[in-house]
Parts: C-alpha cells; structure tokens; sequence
C-alpha cells in the first residue's frame, strides 16, 4: 500500500529503539531525491532523510533493481557516497540472485535491519500497478530469492510499498503485493516454517 515516504517515520521510530538499522531496498528508484515542487518529504527522498537524521547504517544499506530515467548525470553518486552499496537492474538481469543474497547477508551481520521493497522493483509486465512504473525489471522469483535470503537476519521490520490497485484492472500487482508481504512475515526472526 501506501507510498514510500511511509517509510520514513518507521525508521525514525525503529532508529529510536535500535540505534541506525541496516537497510535492503528493492526499488527501480533509490529514493534520495532532496526536493520536489519544494517539498523535502515525498516519496523520492525518504532515504535522504533517513541519512540526514542518522538512521540508517550506511554501511549496511543495499539498494537492488535500482533503473530508469533520472535529471542527473550521475544518479547514484550521492548513494554511494554514503556508503550504500547500489545493485543496478542490469547486474540482475536473467540470474538467480542467490549469490548476491549471500553477499548482503554477511553486510548486514547479526545487527537490525529492515527490508524495504518498491513494487515497482518489478518489471510493469508483473506489476503494472504503480505509479512510476520503469520497465526492465526484476522478477517475481528474484523477488522471493530477495526476501527468502534475508532469512536468518535481525529483521526488525519491513515493508511492501507504491501498490496502485486502480492502475492494473487484472488485479496481478496486489496479488503479487499480497504475497511478498506474506514471504517478508515468514523471514522474520522466530517464525517457523516448514
């Protein structure tokens, strides 16, 4: 549901229990945008935010399926000299993601994270229902392969945003929504699945 500046407030209320948690973003943007039309809260900067008031681990930050168009020569630089490590769509491109799961599980160690996931980290074939929708993206199976690799780790929380329902007649983005919310709930810390 809900558009990603949703997650601003959870991490500043996460923050304020665990100290900066740890962060996987699945998203075509990354979210750290500065202003729009004026504003400093929307949902293009919620992680720019979450840097400036210390929040995050920018050590820890991994963003994946990051794509599309942007205003700026080099749209990932300020994420990067953050510290965040920033997984492009095309390193994703038609392989399993299981490798660079291993990898962000030894990044995000034993300390709190959250994940965060974008619909629009998928493809629009799957989930057209979003409202800045980017093509060339990731899966359904590399999604599960993103949230089934958390597995393991102090995930304090999570979330499933920019779900559009009016925007897919067919109903497959809350559908696929539904069910990697239903994926996150059984990665967390002490649930037992089969």
């Amino acid at each position: 549901g809900g558009d990603h500046t949703i997650t601003y407030p959870i991490l500043q209320a996460l923050a304020a229990k665990h100290g900066p948690v740890g962060l996987v973003h699945v998203d075509a943007h990354t979210d750290t945008g500065d202003t729009a039309l004026g504003e400093k809260i929307y949902h293009g900067s919620p992680f720019r935010r979450c840097v400036e008031e210390g929040l995050l681990d920018c050590s820890r930050v991994v963003q994946i399926g990051i794509r599309g168009s942007s205003y700026d020569p080099d749209p990932h630089k300020y994420c990067r000299e953050q510290g965040f490590r920033v997984v492009p769509v095309e390193e994703c491109w038609m392989k399993s993601l299981e490798p660079l799961m291993r990898e962000v599980r030894a990044q995000m160690g034993d300390k709190p994270m959250y994940i965060s996931f974008d619909i629009d980290g998928l493809d629009p074939a799957y989930a057209p229902g979003t409202g800045t929708p980017e093509i060339a993206g990731l899966t359904p199976a590399q999604a599960l392969e993103i949230i089934r690799g958390c597995k393991g780790l102090n995930i304090v929380g999570c979330d499933l945003v920019e779900v559009a329902p009016m925007y897919d007649v067919s109903g497959n983005t809350a559908l696929l929504g539904a069910n990697l919310l239903f994926e996150m709930l059984c990665v967390l810390p002490g649930v037992k699945t089969l």
